[in-house]
């Protein structure tokens, strides 16, 4: 098994449209199928520890690969039993089933067993469960001690992240070929517990990711302050937001922070403060302005937004300021970081995934836009997306988004292009909630932020 981290992701049609290509290259569909049921075998057979597997079969080319790892199973002396609710439709399953050869107890009549293999449903469910699968696939989950899914958990959709049926989260999810959005886009991301890569030798291309850590460089023997970045924090309203920012790019790596407009002592001495000019923004040595984070909305913010966006530095746009905008544009580079509720107001609520929503909002407003949440989703205005998932629940609480808004800042002004300034910030953002445990606030994340692993 291999970690979803940085592998491609498809959608159904995508993932079709792969085995598609595969099977024009000469690979058979049995082949495919012999290829995967197998792969999942071997995961099964290495996590059971000798225990009795009980695999449930859909009728389709999911179910098909659960009676491929059964066998496979078998033959590695485990003790298994098949269990489905209908025959197998597609030629690939009605093969497996056949070579299968045993026993196939009805689903609804199926004892528990400690491992569990849900192979009913895989990519492509588009509406709920009935009752007579849930029902008994709801019994077996909660009876058993490890519960894996074939690609992904019955009863979510593949694409947008919605749970269609109430069912109990699966310990472990084989994502088959590729990532799907199921396996990152909540809530069923958290169907889906663990993820795991299974490589089955399809070619998956796609300018959409799973994050990664990424690789961050120290300064080079000849770094002086300006040339590890300058970052300006335009404050407002609600000075503390700003100082949180302006902290959090200090620690994430800027050489030279300048909060603008604050009345704050809470702030560390390096950070230098002054007040808001237009004129400020001007110095030619600042590499990104942050912008947002404590702002308000008055004529003064107004104003500030006004002469941020004048300024033609690169910016990163935040809270308040991103309810400002209205139908402005910035000049130069920016990075826009909405929340859910930020990313409604401004585009609409929409149709579509989290992914096609925050794609077609980077297209519109030529910016990088970061879909703030516990997924996060980066897109790029060319169509490359980034997403995150995973982080901690605990970052739902007040100043963590200004510490987001500080950390990418620094990386943008550190030289990185948008898109990878907002990669960065938005892994190092999440690593420092796991540093920081449980129950944390914003001004601790600030102190657990580091550029090493």
């Amino acid at each position: 098994m291999i970690p979803i981290d940085g592998q491609a992701m498809l959608t159904a049609a995508d993932t079709r449209k792969a085995e598609a290509r595969a099977i024009a290259a000469g690979v058979s569909a049995d082949e495919m199928m012999a290829r995967a049921g197998a792969a999942v075998g071997e995961q099964v057979r290495r996590l059971a520890a000798g225990a009795e597997v009980l695999v449930l079969c859909g009728p389709g080319n999911n179910g098909g690969d659960g009676y491929v790892a059964a066998a496979a199973l078998r033959r590695a002396g485990l003790p298994v039993r098949v269990a489905t609710f209908a025959p197998a439709t597609t030629p690939q399953a009605r093969a497996a089933r056949e070579r299968w050869g045993e026993e196939v107890e009805a689903l609804a009549e199926a004892l528990p067993a400690p491992i569990l293999v849900d192979a009913i449903f895989g990519i492509g469910l588009s509406r709920a469960l009935d009752e007579g699968v849930s029902g008994p696939l709801r019994r077996l989950m909660t009876a058993a001690r490890l519960t894996i899914a074939v690609d992904v958990p019955s009863g979510v959709s593949t694409d947008d992240g919605v749970c269609l049926s109430d069912l109990p989260p699966a310990n472990l999810t084989l994502a088959m070929g590729a990532v799907k959005p199921a396996h990152l886009l909540q809530p069923a991301a958290a169907q889906c517990g663990t993820v795991r890569f299974v490589d089955i030798g399809l070619e998956a291309p796609s300018r959409v990711r799973a994050a990664a850590a990424p690789v961050i460089e120290p300064p080079a023997a000849s770094a002086h302050k300006y040339s590890r970045g300058m970052v300006a924090v335009v404050a407002g309203a609600m000075p503390g937001a700003g100082a949180l920012a302006a902290s959090a790019a200090a620690r994430a790596g800027a050489g030279y922070v300048l909060l603008l407009g604050s009345a704050t002592d809470r702030l560390p001495h390096a950070i230098v403060r002054r007040r808001f000019t237009a004129e400020a923004l001007e110095d030619h040595r600042i590499g990104a302005v942050v912008i947002g984070p404590g702002l308000g909305r008055d004529e003064r913010a107004e104003e500030r937004l006004v002469g941020s966006l004048a300024s033609g530095r690169p910016l990163v746009i935040d809270g308040d300021a991103l309810r400002l905008m209205d139908d402005r544009r910035c000049a130069g580079a920016a990075i826009l970081t909405p929340h859910a509720g930020e990313f409604d107001a401004m585009f609409g609520r929409g149709s579509g995934s989290k992914i096609d929503r925050t794609v077609a909002a980077a297209e519109g407003t030529g910016a990088v836009v970061v879909h703030k949440g516990p997924d996060t989703v980066i897109a790029a205005p060319d169509g490359r997306v980034i997403v995150h998932s995973g982080s901690s629940s605990w970052l739902s609480t007040a100043g963590t988004g200004d510490v987001l808004a500080g950390v990418i800042g620094a990386r943008l002004a550190a030289g990185l292009e948008p898109m990878e300034a907002a990669v960065q910030g938005v892994w190092l953002h999440a690593e420092a909630a796991r540093r920081a445990g449980a129950a944390f606030i914003a001004d601790d994340l600030v102190d657990h932020l580091t550029l090493t692993a």
